[in-house]
């Protein structure tokens, strides 16, 4: 058993403690209060700093990490485009698996202790067991076309087996047809129902872009076009994507909804009629011209919000932190208020409202007694932290962008003084190289 002291405990779920104090024992909080009242056992104090709950990011692309930069200011289309092509070309399944566990590390410097982690590969479920870090890993499924129907959920059943094979108390598998513009009605449904029948967590990329919209409401726009040059039947498919899932089975399914930049007041009263979680991205959604979500909307009526990085293909950086910064400042901006959003719900939003948002709000997200022991730390010393008149509000706007003192998964310590406590650094290089790699097969690709 063994506590830990700061100058502020943040629960979430309950007031900042001032002089707090959290106990572990076997990786489970047995005590959050004030330092006076704390039992007598061994003690680490980690002075002018926040102790607060991990951060829980609920949409990654980990395998994506040596694409950090390769994809810079395209159209959507394009980028997905480029994306699909170069990942298939050039990334081995090596490459990808250090790029995880790279991508791993920065969060865990950043704090983050749980991944929703959306792949093609899967190799995010080696990563995070490797890593000791906390995640859902949900196996992307791909298919158009309705007569894919069938190869696609073979291959999807093949690979959720083989990544269900290996869950842990702290790794599970879930599913994700990835998004209207890749997945066909017929195979949204067939999707919903083997999920259901399996009990399988589900994610879906949803309402991101206007292509994506006039492909569902109309079947025009990039996305049309493109089916259309493929022979992909291509019709009017819902009133909106939201109403698409609903049609398919897909919102039965109580799934994580990413993005919903583009949802309207029907959507989300069926979005909260359902159960669904939602997975909100502020920086990738602005990188890529998306537009800004209505967050304070969705909060107002109730929904389980989280927050997500997404790859760092899209946004560049694996900072949660930051997320909840510009989540906070895009809302007063877009509402033109300066008490939308504030600091301690924000915080919330990347703890405690991501555990909820994926299905873990019961394990973590907050501190409290019987949950997991996973925790940051934040020092609020240094020129961008002091003075800290209130810790959630040092945290959003100050330091944001400044790597953890501390972070324990399940009371294990993965990250001290700023550094993760395994070798990443031949992970590293080979996510040099395939950024060098990709470097080539793009310089090939546009002079041919």
């Amino acid at each position: 058993m063994i506590s830990y002291h700061a100058r502020w405990v943040l629960p979430v779920s309950s007031p900042p403690i001032h002089d707090g104090c959290v106990t572990v024992s076997h990786g489970r909080i047995v005590y959050v209060g004030s330092m006076s009242s704390a039992p007598t056992v061994e003690m680490r104090t980690f002075g002018n700093a926040v102790l607060m709950p991990g951060l829980v990011n609920t949409h990654t692309h980990l395998e994506l990490t040596a694409m950090r930069g390769f994809l810079e200011d395209l159209a959507f289309r394009p980028w997905v485009l480029r994306l699909t092509k170069a990942r298939s070309e050039v990334l081995t399944p090596q490459m990808m698996l250090a790029s995880a566990i790279v991508a791993i590390a920065e969060g865990l410097q950043a704090g983050i202790t749980t991944f929703a982690e959306t792949t093609s590969s899967g190799v995010g479920h080696e990563a995070l067991r490797t890593t000791g870090a906390r995640g859902i890993v949900y196996q992307e499924v791909f298919g158009p076309h309705p007569d894919q129907v069938s190869d696609a959920m073979t291959g999807l059943t093949r690979h959720v087996a083989e990544l269900r094979r290996a869950d842990t108390p702290r790794v599970k598998t879930g599913v994700s047809p990835h998004a209207p513009y890749s997945v066909s009605d017929a195979l949204f449904s067939a999707v919903a129902d083997y999920t259901r029948a399996e009990e399988l967590p589900v994610a879906v990329h949803i309402a991101e872009s206007e292509a994506e919209v006039q492909l569902v409401k109309s079947g025009d726009g990039q996305f049309a076009s493109a089916w259309r040059a493929r022979e992909i039947p291509v019709d009017a498919r819902a009133a909106s994507p939201v109403t698409l899932l609903d049609k398919t089975g897909v919102l039965r399914t109580r799934p994580l909804l990413i993005h919903c930049v583009r949802v309207g007041g029907v959507d989300m009263t069926r979005m909260m009629d359902s159960g669904c979680g939602i997975a909100h991205c502020p920086a990738s959604n602005a990188k890529l011209g998306h537009g800004i979500a209505p967050l304070h909307e969705m909060l107002q009526l109730g929904l389980q919000v989280g927050l997500g990085t997404d790859s760092v293909a899209s946004n560049n950086r694996m900072d949660l932190l930051d997320e909840a910064r510009l989540a906070v400042l895009l809302q007063r901006a877009r509402l033109g208020s300066p008490d939308v959003l504030g600091s301690s719900r924000a915080i919330e939003l990347a703890t405690l409202g991501g555990a909820r948002a994926i299905g873990l709000g019961r394990e973590i997200g907050s501190l409290e007694v019987g949950k997991a022991a996973d925790l940051a730390v934040f020092s609020l010393e240094g020129v961008r932290a002091v003075p800290a008149y209130d810790p959630a509000g040092a945290l959003v706007y100050s330091v944001a962008g400044r790597a953890a003192k501390a972070v324990f998964v399940e009371g294990m310590e993965l990250v001290r003084e700023g550094q993760v406590r395994f070798d990443v650094e031949p992970m590293r290089r080979q996510v040099q190289d395939a950024g060098q790699a990709l470097a080539k097969w793009l310089a090939s690709a546009t002079t041919s």
